[in-house]
């Protein structure tokens, strides 16, 4: 039976403000110093990042590079929650929707992290979505816990003042 969509979802503690955290979510230019599987960004949104800007990042998984599009559809930064979808640049109509919000907490903030994928075409229904489902939330988990480490590097302020 063809995969139609998926679901995931993840949330780290960190011990930074709430408003730090989501500047860094915002900031695509260091998606690559903390997201494992980010190598580099492509085309770059212009700052600051509004609603309906676009980039194009290089993904890796399992030795295989492909370029990924993406689009804020909401920047809330009153609420702290950012939302975007995200397809390979290639013409597949498969895409997913994604859904970060940080909420703050007594020693900082917990960011949550959900994600619904739609496989589109025959093979990434059939085949593709079954592999990439249970990687991908191995892959995000991952690269929450490299958020912290990089808030650490950077100061809790980082993405504070970048023009």
């Amino acid at each position: 039976m063809p995969l139609t969509e998926f679901h995931g979802n993840a949330h780290i503690d960190i011990a930074a403000p709430a408003d730090a955290v989501f500047a860094v979510l915002l900031d695509v230019e260091r998606l690559p110093d903390w997201n494992t599987h980010v190598h580099h960004v492509i085309e770059h949104p212009g700052r600051p990042l509004t609603e309906g800007a676009e980039w194009v990042i290089e993904m890796r998984d399992m030795g295989t590079p492909w370029p990924s599009r993406a689009k804020a559809t909401v920047v809330d930064a009153t609420a702290r929650r950012f939302e975007h979808t995200s397809h390979s640049d290639d013409g597949n109509p498969s895409y997913a929707l994604w859904s970060w919000q940080v909420s703050p907490a007594a020693d900082g903030c917990t960011l949550t992290v959900t994600w619904t994928g739609y496989p589109r075409s025959f093979w990434r229904r059939n085949l593709l979505a079954r592999i990439r489902a249970p990687r991908l939330a191995r892959e995000v988990q991952a690269s929450l816990a490299g958020l912290p480490a990089y808030l650490t590097r950077t100061g809790p302020v980082a993405g504070f003042g970048r023009g």
